[in-house]
């Protein structure tokens, strides 16, 4: 009986987190992802077939995958603008440093993982630094690394697309396991680590600290610009994989690669029901932002839509987004 009560309460403990997160700002942008997928189907036959959707998972993996640090950022009522620009260099020195490898390379495959990864770590926890300890704005400091970050793949590249990589590198981006293509396949195991980390560790429920209350969380003896280092660290790691996807999926490493790609990154957050004011957020509503966004994309190219429209129409939602965003903040002041 005991065995019996304790999985109804459980059961029960369930069904009331999904409720929740139904009536949250989930559950609509679910609901709406939805839709918009049945009305693609009736509108394009070929909207709704396993390789339209793997296509959409394989062409949004880039953004997802940033996206989940850059979630972390904006909790904490940060931002980081410089996201694609550290996508660009973490793939051209994985790049230079295996210039004229051979495919079979394994040892400097590795390597090159490995020193992309922590050119990630990097330049985020240089972005933390001067964020936590010397207090600058988030939106300079950011904006001033995007400009760092892209200047510096220039010059190691020397304006240069660079080829041919070792096969351990590129299998992140190019192989595909059971038929599911890898750059999906890595997306989704981020995504699921980075929900775990928000959600169910001590230093997620830090995060949502900070970003409600920087100084009431620092009064309950929350250390905040540990907390603020390690998610702009966070999200320099997550880019630096996003590097690694891309470069593998084109095999090449190109000095103007993810330009641009910060907006969508912050589109996707925003859309996904993150506030840029902070201290709310959700891993899986930027997972359902991020989607979203590739479903117009995809979708609207199918129906041929000039793509100068879809640009609008994406600028659009963002823009909805973000207006949604501001009213709810107004409600509770």
């Amino acid at each position: 009986m005991n065995s019996t009560a304790a999985k109804e309460t459980d059961a029960q403990a369930w069904s009331s987190r999904v409720i929740r997160q139904l009536r949250s700002g989930i559950g609509p942008l679910f609901a709406a992802l939805v839709m918009i997928c049945i009305v693609l189907s009736f509108a394009s036959p070929e909207f709704l077939t396993t390789s339209t959707l793997t296509n959409i998972m394989v062409q949004v993996s880039v953004v997802g995958i940033a996206a989940v640090g850059g979630t972390f950022v904006i909790i904490t009522s940060g931002i980081d603008l410089s996201v694609g620009s550290l996508v660009a260099l973490t793939g051209m020195v994985a790049a230079t440093l295996m210039a004229g490898s051979t495919p079979d390379n394994v040892g400097l495959g590795l390597a090159g993982l490995a020193i992309a990864l922590a050119v990630g770590a990097g330049v985020g926890a240089l972005n933390g630094f001067a964020v936590a300890w010397l207090r600058l704005v988030p939106f300079i400091v950011t904006l001033a690394m995007m400009a760092m970050a892209r200047g510096l793949t220039l010059a190691i590249s020397d304006g240069r697309t660079k080829f041919d990589f070792p096969n351990a590198f590129t299998a992140f981006g190019a192989k595909s396991i059971a038929g599911l293509p890898m750059p999906m396949l890595v997306m989704l195991v981020v995504f699921v680590i980075g929900h775990v980390l928000l959600r169910k560790t001590t230093f997620g429920h830090q995060v949502f600290a900070v970003g409600g209350n920087r100084e009431a969380a620092r009064l309950a003896g929350i250390p905040v610009q540990r907390v603020m280092f390690i998610t702009y660290t966070l999200a320099g790691v997550t880019a630096a994989i996003a590097g690694i996807v891309l470069a593998g999926r084109l095999n090449s490493a190109l000095p103007s690669a993810a330009n641009g790609l910060e907006l969508q990154v912050i589109a996707g957050i925003v859309i996904g029901g993150t506030s840029l004011a902070g201290g709310r957020g959700s891993i899986v509503g930027t997972f359902i932002g991020v989607v979203l966004i590739g479903v117009i994309n995809v979708g609207l190219s199918l129906l041929g839509v000039n793509p100068f429209w879809t640009q609008f129409i994406q600028g659009g939602v963002i823009f909805a987004a973000v207006m949604l965003d501001a009213l709810s903040q107004r409600r509770k002041n």
